[in-house]
Protein backbone atom coordinates (compact mmCIF):
# COMPACT_ATOMS: atom_id res chain seq x y z
CA UNK A 1 0.00 0.00 0.00
CA UNK A 2 1.08 3.30 -0.85
CA UNK A 3 1.68 5.19 2.36
CA UNK A 4 1.70 8.51 0.45
CA UNK A 5 -1.81 7.91 -0.95
CA UNK A 6 -3.17 7.55 2.00
CA UNK A 7 -2.07 10.52 3.91
CA UNK A 8 -2.62 12.75 0.86
CA UNK A 9 -6.21 11.57 0.51
CA UNK A 10 -8.73 14.51 0.10
CA UNK A 11 -5.90 16.30 2.18
CA UNK A 12 -2.98 18.55 1.66
CA UNK A 13 -0.48 19.64 4.12
CA UNK A 14 0.79 23.46 5.18
CA UNK A 15 3.70 24.32 2.52
CA UNK A 16 7.19 24.38 3.86
CA UNK A 17 8.02 27.77 4.96
CA UNK A 18 4.36 28.76 4.92
CA UNK A 19 4.17 32.23 6.90
CA UNK A 20 0.91 33.59 9.51
CA UNK A 21 0.16 37.06 8.45
CA UNK A 22 0.82 39.56 11.67
CA UNK A 23 -2.27 40.35 13.59
CA UNK A 24 -1.47 44.24 12.18
CA UNK A 25 -2.92 43.03 8.89
CA UNK A 26 -5.53 45.05 7.50
CA UNK A 27 -6.19 43.53 3.98
CA UNK A 28 -9.92 42.32 3.82
CA UNK A 29 -8.89 40.01 0.68
CA UNK A 30 -8.45 36.81 2.77
CA UNK A 31 -6.35 35.64 -0.51
CA UNK A 32 -3.85 38.47 -0.17
CA UNK A 33 -3.99 38.31 3.86
CA UNK A 34 -3.45 35.02 3.99
CA UNK A 35 -1.11 34.69 0.58
CA UNK A 36 1.80 32.72 2.20
CA UNK A 37 -0.29 30.17 3.19
CA UNK A 38 -1.17 29.49 -0.24
CA UNK A 39 0.44 26.82 -2.29
CA UNK A 40 -0.14 28.73 -5.21
CA UNK A 41 2.26 31.58 -3.71
CA UNK A 42 4.45 29.37 -2.72
CA UNK A 43 4.71 27.85 -6.24
CA UNK A 44 4.80 31.24 -7.84
CA UNK A 45 7.85 32.02 -5.64
CA UNK A 46 9.87 28.88 -6.57
CA UNK A 47 9.26 30.09 -10.43
CA UNK A 48 10.96 33.34 -9.75
CA UNK A 49 7.52 35.63 -9.42
CA UNK A 50 8.20 38.58 -6.71
CA UNK A 51 5.75 39.02 -3.97
CA UNK A 52 3.65 42.29 -5.29
CA UNK A 53 3.66 40.43 -8.87
CA UNK A 54 1.12 37.79 -6.50
CA UNK A 55 -0.76 40.32 -5.05
CA UNK A 56 -1.26 42.05 -8.62
CA UNK A 57 -1.87 38.76 -9.78
CA UNK A 58 -5.33 38.61 -6.93
CA UNK A 59 -6.46 42.22 -7.49
CA UNK A 60 -6.80 41.76 -11.41
CA UNK A 61 -8.46 38.67 -10.72
CA UNK A 62 -10.83 39.75 -7.99
CA UNK A 63 -11.48 42.95 -10.14
CA UNK A 64 -12.77 41.13 -12.66
CA UNK A 65 -14.99 39.05 -10.67
CA UNK A 66 -16.49 42.31 -8.54
CA UNK A 67 -17.36 43.25 -12.90
CA UNK A 68 -18.63 40.11 -13.43
CA UNK A 69 -21.04 39.59 -10.25
CA UNK A 70 -21.02 42.95 -8.31
CA UNK A 71 -19.14 41.10 -5.44
CA UNK A 72 -15.19 40.52 -5.17
CA UNK A 73 -13.44 37.98 -2.34
CA UNK A 74 -13.32 39.60 1.16
CA UNK A 75 -13.33 38.10 4.87
CA UNK A 76 -17.08 37.30 5.44
CA UNK A 77 -19.24 38.21 8.43
CA UNK A 78 -19.24 36.64 11.70
CA UNK A 79 -21.63 37.20 14.03
CA UNK A 80 -23.13 35.48 17.50
CA UNK A 81 -26.87 34.63 18.44
CA UNK A 82 -27.81 34.74 22.41
CA UNK A 83 -30.03 33.17 23.47
CA UNK A 84 -31.88 33.38 19.98
CA UNK A 85 -34.51 30.47 20.02
CA UNK A 86 -34.69 27.67 22.88
CA UNK A 87 -34.13 25.16 20.29
CA UNK A 88 -30.72 26.23 19.60
CA UNK A 89 -27.83 26.33 21.94
CA UNK A 90 -27.56 29.62 24.02
CA UNK A 91 -24.82 30.94 22.19
CA UNK A 92 -24.39 30.23 18.51
CA UNK A 93 -21.10 31.70 16.84
CA UNK A 94 -21.97 32.07 13.17
CA UNK A 95 -20.23 33.02 9.93
CA UNK A 96 -22.54 34.03 6.87
CA UNK A 97 -21.08 32.77 3.51
CA UNK A 98 -23.94 33.94 1.48
CA UNK A 99 -22.39 37.35 1.86
CA UNK A 100 -19.49 35.54 -0.33
CA UNK A 101 -19.17 36.40 -4.59
CA UNK A 102 -21.44 33.87 -6.13
CA UNK A 103 -23.92 33.43 -2.95
CA UNK A 104 -21.54 30.49 -1.00
CA UNK A 105 -18.72 29.06 0.07
CA UNK A 106 -17.85 27.33 -3.11
CA UNK A 107 -15.84 30.85 -5.29
CA UNK A 108 -13.25 29.42 -1.99
CA UNK A 109 -12.46 26.83 -3.59
CA UNK A 110 -12.64 28.02 -7.16
CA UNK A 111 -10.90 30.92 -6.49
CA UNK A 112 -7.78 29.15 -5.56
CA UNK A 113 -7.56 27.08 -8.66
CA UNK A 114 -7.63 29.82 -10.58
CA UNK A 115 -4.66 31.08 -9.43
CA UNK A 116 -2.70 28.01 -9.69
CA UNK A 117 -4.21 28.31 -12.92
CA UNK A 118 -2.47 31.43 -13.74
CA UNK A 119 0.51 30.44 -12.00
CA UNK A 120 1.00 27.61 -14.42
CA UNK A 121 0.39 29.69 -17.18
CA UNK A 122 -2.56 27.26 -18.33
CA UNK A 123 -3.67 28.47 -21.71
CA UNK A 124 -6.65 30.47 -21.32
CA UNK A 125 -8.83 29.02 -24.24
CA UNK A 126 -8.80 25.39 -22.88
CA UNK A 127 -12.35 24.35 -21.35
CA UNK A 128 -12.92 24.15 -17.55
CA UNK A 129 -15.65 21.63 -16.59
CA UNK A 130 -17.66 20.78 -13.45
CA UNK A 131 -20.19 18.60 -12.01
CA UNK A 132 -22.23 20.71 -9.47
CA UNK A 133 -26.53 20.94 -8.42
CA UNK A 134 -26.43 24.38 -7.70
CA UNK A 135 -24.10 26.72 -5.87
CA UNK A 136 -20.51 25.72 -6.69
CA UNK A 137 -21.96 25.49 -10.46
CA UNK A 138 -22.42 29.26 -9.85
CA UNK A 139 -19.32 30.15 -8.65
CA UNK A 140 -17.34 28.15 -10.91
CA UNK A 141 -19.46 30.13 -13.99
CA UNK A 142 -18.86 33.09 -12.52
CA UNK A 143 -15.54 33.07 -12.01
CA UNK A 144 -14.83 31.22 -15.37
CA UNK A 145 -16.30 34.48 -17.10
CA UNK A 146 -14.85 36.77 -15.01
CA UNK A 147 -11.20 35.50 -16.62
CA UNK A 148 -12.77 35.01 -19.67
CA UNK A 149 -12.33 30.82 -19.68
CA UNK A 150 -15.26 28.61 -21.76
CA UNK A 151 -16.90 26.17 -19.06
CA UNK A 152 -18.85 22.97 -19.56
CA UNK A 153 -21.07 22.60 -16.32
CA UNK A 154 -23.17 19.23 -15.58
CA UNK A 155 -26.47 19.17 -13.63
CA UNK A 156 -28.71 17.10 -12.46
CA UNK A 157 -32.49 17.11 -13.84
CA UNK A 158 -33.20 18.76 -11.07
CA UNK A 159 -31.49 21.67 -10.85
CA UNK A 160 -34.05 24.41 -10.22
CA UNK A 161 -35.03 26.97 -12.95
CA UNK A 162 -33.44 29.81 -11.09
CA UNK A 163 -29.89 28.38 -10.66
CA UNK A 164 -30.34 27.39 -14.94
CA UNK A 165 -31.09 31.00 -15.99
CA UNK A 166 -28.16 32.42 -13.50
CA UNK A 167 -25.77 30.35 -15.65
CA UNK A 168 -27.28 30.86 -18.76
CA UNK A 169 -26.35 34.82 -17.93
CA UNK A 170 -23.13 33.74 -16.97
CA UNK A 171 -22.52 32.27 -20.52
CA UNK A 172 -21.84 28.75 -19.28
CA UNK A 173 -22.04 25.32 -21.51
CA UNK A 174 -24.96 24.00 -19.58
CA UNK A 175 -25.41 19.96 -19.45
CA UNK A 176 -28.27 18.23 -17.94
CA UNK A 177 -27.83 14.80 -16.74
CA UNK A 178 -30.65 12.26 -16.57
CA UNK A 179 -30.29 9.44 -13.89
CA UNK A 180 -30.19 6.23 -15.63
CA UNK A 181 -32.61 3.78 -14.13
CA UNK A 182 -31.27 1.12 -11.80
CA UNK A 183 -27.53 3.01 -11.29
CA UNK A 184 -26.32 3.87 -8.74
CA UNK A 185 -24.06 6.74 -8.90
CA UNK A 186 -24.31 10.46 -9.94
CA UNK A 187 -24.37 10.80 -13.51
CA UNK A 188 -23.16 14.46 -13.50
CA UNK A 189 -19.77 12.82 -12.19
CA UNK A 190 -20.04 10.62 -15.05
CA UNK A 191 -19.94 13.02 -17.49
CA UNK A 192 -17.86 15.50 -16.08
CA UNK A 193 -15.22 12.32 -15.93
CA UNK A 194 -15.80 12.24 -20.08
CA UNK A 195 -14.93 15.91 -20.49
CA UNK A 196 -12.10 15.43 -18.08
CA UNK A 197 -10.58 12.90 -20.51
CA UNK A 198 -11.02 14.60 -23.17
CA UNK A 199 -8.54 17.68 -22.13
CA UNK A 200 -11.20 19.65 -19.93
CA UNK A 201 -9.79 20.80 -16.89
CA UNK A 202 -11.16 19.57 -13.49
CA UNK A 203 -12.99 23.08 -12.23
CA UNK A 204 -14.71 22.44 -9.04
CA UNK A 205 -15.09 21.38 -5.58
CA UNK A 206 -13.92 17.52 -5.09
CA UNK A 207 -10.53 17.15 -3.58
CA UNK A 208 -10.68 13.47 -5.20
CA UNK A 209 -10.54 15.34 -8.61
CA UNK A 210 -7.93 18.24 -7.84
CA UNK A 211 -6.55 18.37 -4.40
CA UNK A 212 -5.98 22.05 -4.59
CA UNK A 213 -9.19 22.87 -4.28
CA UNK A 214 -8.62 22.46 -1.11
CA UNK A 215 -6.14 25.06 -1.35
CA UNK A 216 -8.55 28.19 -1.42
CA UNK A 217 -10.95 26.51 0.85
CA UNK A 218 -9.05 26.70 4.08
CA UNK A 219 -9.32 30.53 3.94
CA UNK A 220 -12.67 30.07 5.72
CA UNK A 221 -10.57 28.08 8.57
CA UNK A 222 -8.15 30.52 8.81
CA UNK A 223 -11.34 33.36 8.70
CA UNK A 224 -13.14 31.42 11.37
CA UNK A 225 -9.76 30.96 13.61
CA UNK A 226 -9.54 34.92 14.56
CA UNK A 227 -13.03 34.63 15.28
CA UNK A 228 -12.94 31.72 17.59
CA UNK A 229 -9.48 34.06 19.02
CA UNK A 230 -12.48 36.25 20.55
CA UNK A 231 -15.48 34.03 20.58
CA UNK A 232 -13.84 30.43 21.59
CA UNK A 233 -16.38 27.23 20.73
CA UNK A 234 -16.87 23.67 21.67
CA UNK A 235 -17.93 22.58 18.68
CA UNK A 236 -18.23 23.75 15.22
CA UNK A 237 -21.65 22.45 13.34
CA UNK A 238 -20.35 21.79 9.28
CA UNK A 239 -23.16 20.56 6.68
CA UNK A 240 -21.24 18.27 3.91
CA UNK A 241 -22.27 16.83 0.32
CA UNK A 242 -18.98 16.17 -1.43
CA UNK A 243 -16.93 17.11 1.87
CA UNK A 244 -14.59 19.20 0.48
CA UNK A 245 -15.80 22.64 2.78
CA UNK A 246 -15.46 20.69 6.02
CA UNK A 247 -12.15 19.56 5.23
CA UNK A 248 -10.54 22.72 4.00
CA UNK A 249 -12.37 24.22 7.33
CA UNK A 250 -10.96 21.66 9.10
CA UNK A 251 -7.08 22.61 8.15
CA UNK A 252 -7.28 26.05 7.90
CA UNK A 253 -8.50 25.31 12.08
CA UNK A 254 -5.17 22.82 12.49
CA UNK A 255 -3.04 25.27 10.79
CA UNK A 256 -4.68 28.08 12.85
CA UNK A 257 -3.35 26.31 15.85
CA UNK A 258 0.25 25.16 14.71
CA UNK A 259 0.34 29.10 14.44
CA UNK A 260 -0.40 29.55 18.04
CA UNK A 261 -3.58 31.86 16.81
CA UNK A 262 -6.28 29.43 18.94
CA UNK A 263 -5.47 26.59 21.57
CA UNK A 264 -7.50 24.20 20.14
CA UNK A 265 -9.54 23.11 17.76
CA UNK A 266 -13.16 22.76 18.86
CA UNK A 267 -14.78 18.90 17.87
CA UNK A 268 -15.61 19.05 14.57
CA UNK A 269 -19.61 17.50 13.24
CA UNK A 270 -20.33 16.69 9.95
CA UNK A 271 -24.06 17.31 9.18
CA UNK A 272 -26.66 15.44 6.76
CA UNK A 273 -30.06 15.40 6.12
CA UNK A 274 -32.33 11.81 6.93
CA UNK A 275 -32.16 11.43 2.46
CA UNK A 276 -29.02 11.27 2.23
CA UNK A 277 -26.03 10.42 4.34
CA UNK A 278 -23.54 8.41 3.13
CA UNK A 279 -20.62 9.65 5.12
CA UNK A 280 -22.94 8.79 8.30
CA UNK A 281 -23.36 5.56 7.20
CA UNK A 282 -19.49 5.04 6.59
CA UNK A 283 -18.97 7.13 9.65
CA UNK A 284 -20.68 4.44 11.68
CA UNK A 285 -18.72 1.32 10.09
CA UNK A 286 -15.48 2.94 10.46
CA UNK A 287 -13.79 1.27 14.20
CA UNK A 288 -12.99 3.51 16.56
CA UNK A 289 -9.97 3.33 19.26
CA UNK A 290 -7.36 2.94 17.01
CA UNK A 291 -4.88 5.28 16.38
CA UNK A 292 -5.31 7.97 13.78
CA UNK A 293 -2.90 6.56 11.54
CA UNK A 294 -4.06 3.39 11.93
CA UNK A 295 -7.78 4.32 11.37
CA UNK A 296 -7.46 6.61 8.30
CA UNK A 297 -5.58 3.32 6.81
CA UNK A 298 -8.42 1.21 7.65
CA UNK A 299 -10.67 3.79 5.69
CA UNK A 300 -8.43 3.90 2.89
CA UNK A 301 -8.29 -0.18 2.39
CA UNK A 302 -12.02 -0.72 2.76
CA UNK A 303 -12.93 2.53 1.01
CA UNK A 304 -14.90 0.95 -1.61
CA UNK A 305 -17.34 -1.56 1.27
CA UNK A 306 -17.64 1.93 3.38
CA UNK A 307 -18.31 4.43 1.40
CA UNK A 308 -21.25 3.17 -0.70
CA UNK A 309 -24.00 5.42 -2.99
CA UNK A 310 -27.00 6.65 -1.53
CA UNK A 311 -30.00 5.43 -3.36
CA UNK A 312 -32.24 8.10 -4.11
CA UNK A 313 -30.80 11.33 -2.34
CA UNK A 314 -33.64 13.36 -1.53
CA UNK A 315 -34.19 16.20 0.86
CA UNK A 316 -34.64 20.27 0.98
CA UNK A 317 -31.02 20.85 1.64
CA UNK A 318 -30.44 20.10 -2.16
CA UNK A 319 -26.76 21.31 -1.86
CA UNK A 320 -25.59 18.19 0.20
CA UNK A 321 -27.85 15.57 -1.81
CA UNK A 322 -24.62 14.31 -3.05
CA UNK A 323 -25.10 10.31 -3.54
CA UNK A 324 -21.26 10.08 -2.23
CA UNK A 325 -19.39 12.19 -0.40
CA UNK A 326 -16.23 12.23 -2.08
CA UNK A 327 -13.61 13.59 0.13
CA UNK A 328 -15.17 11.53 3.04
CA UNK A 329 -11.65 10.62 3.80
CA UNK A 330 -10.93 13.93 4.34
CA UNK A 331 -13.84 14.09 6.81
CA UNK A 332 -13.31 11.48 8.90
CA UNK A 333 -9.67 12.70 9.44
CA UNK A 334 -11.03 15.96 10.37
CA UNK A 335 -13.36 14.43 13.05
CA UNK A 336 -10.88 11.56 14.46
CA UNK A 337 -8.78 14.34 14.96
CA UNK A 338 -10.78 17.00 16.75
CA UNK A 339 -12.80 14.72 18.51
CA UNK A 340 -15.78 15.19 16.41
CA UNK A 341 -18.70 12.99 15.54
CA UNK A 342 -21.97 12.75 12.95
CA UNK A 343 -24.98 13.66 13.12
CA UNK A 344 -27.93 13.36 10.80
CA UNK A 345 -30.84 16.33 10.63
CA UNK A 346 -34.28 15.36 10.32
CA UNK A 347 -36.58 16.40 7.78
CA UNK A 348 -38.38 19.00 10.08
CA UNK A 349 -35.32 20.08 11.99
CA UNK A 350 -33.61 21.43 8.57
CA UNK A 351 -36.94 22.81 7.52
CA UNK A 352 -37.17 24.56 11.05
CA UNK A 353 -33.80 25.84 11.02
CA UNK A 354 -34.01 27.26 6.84
CA UNK A 355 -37.16 29.67 8.31
CA UNK A 356 -34.97 30.37 11.51
CA UNK A 357 -32.04 31.72 10.52
CA UNK A 358 -33.84 34.62 8.27
CA UNK A 359 -35.62 35.53 10.58
CA UNK A 360 -32.63 36.42 11.99
CA UNK A 361 -31.80 38.51 9.33
CA UNK A 362 -29.65 35.97 6.97
CA UNK A 363 -30.81 35.37 3.81
CA UNK A 364 -29.83 31.90 3.45
CA UNK A 365 -31.55 28.49 2.39
CA UNK A 366 -32.03 24.62 3.52
CA UNK A 367 -28.68 24.33 2.63
CA UNK A 368 -27.03 27.05 4.17
CA UNK A 369 -29.17 26.39 7.09
CA UNK A 370 -28.42 22.72 7.81
CA UNK A 371 -25.65 23.13 9.98
CA UNK A 372 -27.76 24.80 12.22
CA UNK A 373 -30.32 21.78 12.24
CA UNK A 374 -27.47 19.93 13.14
CA UNK A 375 -26.69 21.89 16.38
CA UNK A 376 -30.49 21.48 17.36
CA UNK A 377 -30.01 17.52 16.37
CA UNK A 378 -27.55 17.46 18.52
CA UNK A 379 -28.93 18.85 21.63
CA UNK A 380 -32.13 16.79 21.16
CA UNK A 381 -29.88 13.25 21.00
CA UNK A 382 -28.78 14.82 24.05
CA UNK A 383 -25.06 15.20 22.61
CA UNK A 384 -24.75 18.46 23.74
CA UNK A 385 -26.24 21.16 26.13
CA UNK A 386 -28.19 23.92 25.60
CA UNK A 387 -24.90 25.48 27.31
CA UNK A 388 -22.20 24.50 24.67
CA UNK A 389 -20.93 27.09 22.90
CA UNK A 390 -21.54 26.01 19.16
CA UNK A 391 -20.27 27.59 16.28
CA UNK A 392 -22.42 27.25 12.71
CA UNK A 393 -21.40 27.87 8.72
CA UNK A 394 -24.39 29.70 6.81
CA UNK A 395 -23.18 28.42 3.36
CA UNK A 396 -25.46 29.29 0.90
CA UNK A 397 -27.93 32.08 -0.63
CA UNK A 398 -31.39 31.80 -0.75
CA UNK A 399 -31.88 32.09 -4.27
CA UNK A 400 -35.79 31.82 -4.66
Amino acid sequence: MDQAAVDTASWINTPNHAEWPDDSEQEKNPYIRWRKMLWSWHKAMERGWEDQEFIKLVYEIDSAVNDTSGKGFEITPVGVWENASSAIPDSVLWKDETQNVGGSHKARHLMGLLLHLAVDAVETERRLAISSCGNAAIGAATLAKAVGRPIDVFIPTWASSTIVNKLEQLEAQIHVCERKKGYLGDPCIEAFHKAVDGGALAFGVQATENAMTLDGGRTIGWELAEALKEKPVEQILIQIGGGALLTSCAIGLFEAVKYNQIEKVPSIWAVQGEGCAPFNRAWEKIPKGESLKDTIKYCYEHRSNLMEPWHNPTGLATGILDDITYDWMGVARSLLMSGGGSVVATEEQIKFASELVPSFGINTEPTGAASLAGAIALIENGKISHESKTAVLLTGVDRS
